[in-house]
């Protein structure tokens, strides 16, 4: 698979105070928020906190080994149970296109495409039911987030004519001189990479895609240059971690009140690969710097005696995490996917990202997966540690909740197990790689597996929005081994919890899964959650463009007035690539951002400041 507002990557809550205002605001927070984070008292020093956390909750070792970019050569397997027995992969894996599939993928996106044309052409968002557009600053200028987001789809679509007139709209009509509150996070990802991954494939076109132009590219370029320069003053704070909020007129940076100033972990750690890519197009080192700063922070906690698994909140000001929830959906997802991606970018050149993920993962198996007890093969799931106070200070207790957007998950510890050997990109091999590294992509298709069975045992064929797992006796026998939440609101609609917005991470999954095995069975998976969004979620049987549903467990759904801009530029991206020839875009040579617009892979002429 992410605040990201609509895509919801990174949602809200926690405080930068000391504890009265921690425990006077806690209530509160706890309403505006919809799920429960509780502070400890005021900041906790890093190896204070993650010493006590990890040596009470999740039994790993707190030895102050040496920590180095080798640590993969100190692996050992960390999962507490037993795993489902190992997925056995094809012999000849399938390389070739389905074009049938395919086809009818490329349909969903021209319906919705041409929908949003129709109705919204030049708003940021468009609604399907009403049939009509919006800016995210009201009545603002739009700053193009449908448009730039959908941008390098239509390259790799070769739809020339759409293309040419969204090139147009950039060209013509785009502007960065407006006034508003963006989110930072959101506009480096979905802007700022949109226009870099179009600049570069335009400028070198896989085949089947547009024809290049390197007069476009530049214009992409220039656009993206514009944009990233006046969201730097977002990151002119003690530490470089970005505040939340920029207004582009004035270049006045905004912190998260809500949360007490503080930034959370995937927003402060997912802008690293468009300011990296800038700085290696440029030659300028400033966005580098930027890019690097806020890495130190997550660096610096990612060592024994703690573990690589973070808190969700950390301090603009010193760096300092709070003793907050971790968790690896919402405000935490991308740091994790981050890593992965940020080792590849850089052509496995940067090996401290390599040792980060790694370490990541060994925290991730080790304190927040458990197994159902419902089904066999059983189901592997991810939890999240609540934090609270006690008696003796924070503690934190397990919660079977598992947002939609881990489903990120899954393909990321496949992708990252698959780069451990210099090469092309490909499974692990029992001969060659280590019980770490196998266990790594045993976890990450098991994972996939789990976030499938979320689609396939719901009413409608899709996946929810926040699923709670249950322990065994709990239930009917045969029953799931989820629930989605059932009580209506005030209002008597379903809880956002049962939702399908459209969300792309489950098929993300399935698309990094097929491209790094050419196992048919993840493109049959993908095919049934394909199928599902057809039957429920086309407006005017396509014509309108597609809804998200309100209830995934209902016969009838209600469909939800809101085509999210990731529907055109992840979902169907990851669908459509899903049938396509298996390498258009090999992962040797292209890195997704958390947007799902490609970036290439290039040899840094920057040195890491990490160590």
């Amino acid at each position: 698979m992410a605040q990201k507002n609509s895509k919801g990557k990174t949602q809200k809550k926690v405080s930068n105070s000391a504890t009265t205002a921690s425990q006077g605001n806690e209530s509160s927070m706890m309403r505006r928020s919809g799920f429960y984070i509780a502070l400890a008292a005021g900041v906790l020093a890093v190896g204070v906190y993650c010493a006590k956390f990890w040596g009470k909750n999740a039994g790993m070792s707190t030895s102050n080994e040496t920590f180095t970019s080798k640590y993969e050569s100190n692996r050992s397997s960390q999962v507490p149970f037993t795993l489902p027995p190992v997925h056995k992969l094809p012999d000849v894996p399938k390389d070739g296109a389905d074009l049938q599939r395919r086809d009818a993928v490329l349909e969903a996106f021209e319906q919705s495409w041409n929908a949003y044309e129709e109705n919204a052409w030049g708003r940021d968002e468009y609604h399907p039911l009403s049939k009509h557009g919006s800016n995210l600053l009201g009545d603002g200028s739009p700053i193009g987030y449908t448009i730039i987001d959908t941008l390098d789809m239509l390259i790799l679509l070769n739809q020339r004519h759409a293309y040419e007139r969204a090139r147009n709209w950039v060209r013509d009509e785009l502007r960065w001189d407006v006034s508003g509150r963006l989110n930072v996070f959101e506009t480096t990802i979905r802007l700022l990479g949109g226009l870099l991954s179009a600049s570069a494939l335009i400028r070198d076109p896989p085949a089947g895609a547009l024809p290049a132009s390197a007069e476009d590219a530049q214009l992409f370029l220039r656009k993206a240059v514009e944009l990233a320069d006046g969201l730097l003053p977002a990151f002119d704070t003690p530490t470089g971690i970005p505040l939340r909020e920029i207004d582009l007129a004035s270049g006045e940076a905004f912190p998260d009140l809500d949360n007490f100033n503080a930034s959370s972990l995937a927003e402060a750690t997912t802008v690293q690969l468009e300011f990296k890519y800038l700085a290696h197009l440029t030659g300028d080192l400033k966005y580098w710097r930027t890019a690097e700063r806020p890495m130190k922070y997550a660096r610096a906690i990612s060592t024994p005696p703690a573990l690589g698994i973070l808190p969700i909140f950390l301090s603009v000001e010193t760096g300092q995490f709070y003793a907050a929830d971790v968790r690896l959906g919402s405000r935490g997802d991308s740091y994790y996917e981050y890593l992965v991606k940020q080792y590849l970018q850089t052509n496995r050149t940067e090996s401290v990202y390599r040792s980060m993920y790694e370490y990541a993962f060994d925290g991730i198996k080790a304190g927040l997966l458990d197994v159902g007890q419902r089904t066999d093969p059983p189901l592997v799931y991810t939890v999240e540690l609540v934090a609270q106070r006690g008696q003796q200070g924070p503690e934190w207790r397990k919660v079977p909740k598992q947002d939609h957007l881990v489903c990120f998950l899954g393909g990321a510890m496949m992708l990252g197990a698959s780069a451990t050997l210099p090469g092309r990109l490909q499974p692990p091999q029992p001969k060659s790689a280590s019980q770490a590294t196998l266990e790594d992509w045993r976890v990450g298709h098991e994972l996939t597996r789990t976030c499938v069975d979320t689609y396939a045992r719901s009413v409608s064929g899709l996946g929810a929005e926040i699923v709670y797992y249950l322990p065994a006796g709990v239930g009917e026998v045969d029953a799931r081994d989820w629930m989605v939440k059932r009580v209506l609101d005030a209002k008597g609609q379903p809880p956002i919890d049962a939702r399908n917005i459209l969300r792309p991470e489950t098929v993300e999954s399935l698309y990094i899964a097929y491209q790094l095995t050419g196992d048919e069975i993840y493109r049959e998976w993908g095919w049934s959650i394909f199928e599902a969004f057809r039957r429920h979620c086309q407006v005017d049987k396509g014509k309108g463009g597609y809804a998200g549903i309100d209830d995934v467990d209902s016969p009838e759904p209600k469909q939800i007035d809101r085509m999210e801009t990731f529907w055109l530029s992840e979902t169907l991206k990851y669908l459509y690539l899903l049938y396509s020839p298996r390498n258009m875009l090999s992962f040797d040579s292209w890195v997704f951002n958390t947007e799902a617009h490609p970036l290439p892979v290039f040899q840094p002429t920057h040195p890491t400041s990490l160590a």
